[in-house]
């Protein structure tokens, strides 16, 4: 269940976090970031890209901060509670009552500062060394109600998750395959703008071949929604074999790229996993470069359209989404002396190669004929004659997102089920396993249904939910933890995984700026419909 504790698990070097990080980070947003690019503008972009990248870092050293703070209180109420019990047995041995009593107890270590911990010149009590997920760290920092409204974004942001997935598989199957002059391989990306109404296979039409799809992918992926993943060995198998061959597919076209040009070598063995997003990010910022270098560049980017930052926003806030998963990814590190700078460098090669990825894209391609999904520019014959490098591009989020969606839609049930739920209590069979999974699938489904604009999508998505979880929660967990650290432990305790951003002058920064952006967004989409 969403928010609970669990083991570390296998450690790993600080490298290998900084892999696990980039590649967590570096994903689906990514792909619509090069259409955003092009309609914001590139040196608007640029800018709001740099400045998202830095307030996301910023908030990302709050939840490492938040996650020590809750460390070190479940430490300490261990040890109490242990001398708690070692009191009882000597009170049971023949102790007085007063001496009994005398001891700091539990109810204590949550009053008043604790000056022992401070004696006894503990070195680890603010070590990362348990998972404490973000619920978690929501239920000991808020009140109820701070804790209903951190459920209720994370929900919120998983509805739109699994509205962007639900639509963007449909999206590349329909791209790849539809096609009015019936060559399926090279149609998609050649600069034709095609209508929902157009003919994809004789009297079907281009919105009918989507719904098909949305609707066979429903079908397959979403009776896992109804499933205890846990006990589902059938999703595990399935999970493996597609990230497989995802991962997979690049080492076979790099021997068919072998016979026709230089090869790419993309890495393989157990590492490939790690980096299944890589290759075609790496592979589509090759091609354009090619396409550049040879004089074939058509793009004619505009340095600065207001209008379309919106939509620019809610994507950079997507691609830099990691804190909701921080947990999992730094209390596994084995050293985390420099886990700040650590993660500071990933930031900074994340915004490199997100400036790489939009400024060949924009260059390459001209704005009008960019996609929402960029890896549908790659299926034209024109920018690549290797067919099976064009279906590997084209097909690429079928399989990295199908292998996400039922994950995410348990998580999404589980949350579900933890707002609602109340100590002692339980579920009727029916609400626990028909209402929960029916309310988290069919929402996206009929999203996805009515509209398949990626971009907006992943900027609606972005500029709300994703605000909430990388600036709003953050920011408070970062103020809430500090206020109980210095209860329990007293004002001279000093977290060593403190913030770099330590001043509040920072927190409240970022809180007025999460609350700015949901107002300028809104008033953004007001302003737009009215024109309309």
């Amino acid at each position: 269940m969403a928010g609970g504790i669990t083991d570390t698990g296998e450690l790993y070097s600080p490298y290998v976090g900084l892999v696990y990080m980039f590649n967590l980070i570096v994903g689906t947003g990514a792909l619509t970031m090069p259409k955003a690019f092009a309609t914001a503008g590139w040196l608007v972009s640029l800018i709001l890209l740099m400045f998202l990248g830095f307030m996301s870092y910023m908030t990302t050293t709050f939840v490492v901060e938040a996650m020590a703070a809750a460390n070190a209180q479940l430490r300490w109420k261990r040890m109490e509670k242990r001398k708690e019990d070692d009191e009882d047995e000597d009170s049971s041995s023949g102790v007085s009552d007063s001496d009994v009593l005398l001891p700091d107890g539990y109810e204590r270590a949550e009053t008043r500062p604790i000056l022992s911990v401070q004696r006894r010149g503990s070195p680890n009590i603010f070590e990362i060394t348990e998972r404490v997920e973000m619920g978690q760290m929501a239920s000991m920092f808020f009140n109820k109600v701070g804790v209903n409204l951190f459920y209720f974004c994370i929900i919120i942001y998983l509805y739109g998750d699994l509205a962007i997935y639900a639509a963007a598989v449909p999206v590349s199957l329909m791209q790849v395959t539809c096609s009015v002059t019936g060559n399926h391989s090279c149609s998609v990306g050649d600069g034709t703008k095609y209508n929902d109404t157009d003919k994809c296979w004789g009297p079907i039409r281009r919105i009918d071949a989507y719904r098909l799809y949305l609707a066979a992918f429903t079908l397959l992926l979403g009776p896992f929604t109804f499933f205890n993943v846990q006990k589902t060995k059938y999703l595990q198998i399935m999970t493996s074999l597609m990230r497989w061959i995802g991962s997979a597919w690049p080492k076979a076209a790099e021997s068919e790229t072998a016979a026709a040009g230089p090869s790419q070598s993309w890495g393989s063995g157990d590492a490939s996993e790690a980096f299944s997003c890589l290759p075609a990010f790496i592979l589509m910022i090759i091609l354009a470069l090619i396409r550049i270098s040879r004089g074939q560049a058509e793009g004619h980017p505009s340095m600065a359209q207001l209008s379309g930052i919106r939509n620019l926003f809610g994507v950079c806030v997507y691609s830099f989404m990691c804190q909701h998963s921080l947990p999992s990814l730094i209390t596994p590190i084995s050293k985390k002396k420099h886990v700040n700078k650590l993660v500071l460098l990933d930031y900074i090669l994340i915004l490199a190669f997100y400036s790489l990825l939009s400024f060949t894209a924009i260059y390459c391609f001209r704005n009008d004929t960019l996609m929402d999904m960029y890896t549908l520019n790659f299926t034209n014959c024109e920018i690549i004659n290797v067919a099976f490098i064009r279906y590997f591009l084209g097909l690429f989020p079928v399989f990295t997102i199908s292998t996400n969606f039922p994950i995410i839609a348990v998580t999404l049930r589980n949350n579900w089920k933890t707002l609602f739920h109340r100590e002692g209590g339980t579920y009727p069979w029916v609400v626990d396993r028909i209402v929960f999974p029916a309310i988290t699938l069919i929402p996206p489904v009929l999203v996805a249904f009515c509209t398949h604009d990626l971009e907006s999508l992943v900027g609606i998505t972005g500029a709300y939910a994703g605000n909430g979880i990388q600036y709003l929660i953050p920011a408070f967990l970062a103020y809430c933890s500090r206020k109980d650290t210095q209860l329990v432990f007293g004002s001279g305790t000093v977290n060593k995984h403190l913030s770099p951003f330590r001043h509040t002058f920072w927190i409240v920064f970022v809180l007025i700026w999460g609350f700015s952006c949901f107002v300028f967004v809104t008033a953004n989409i007001v302003l737009s419909e009215s024109k309309l």
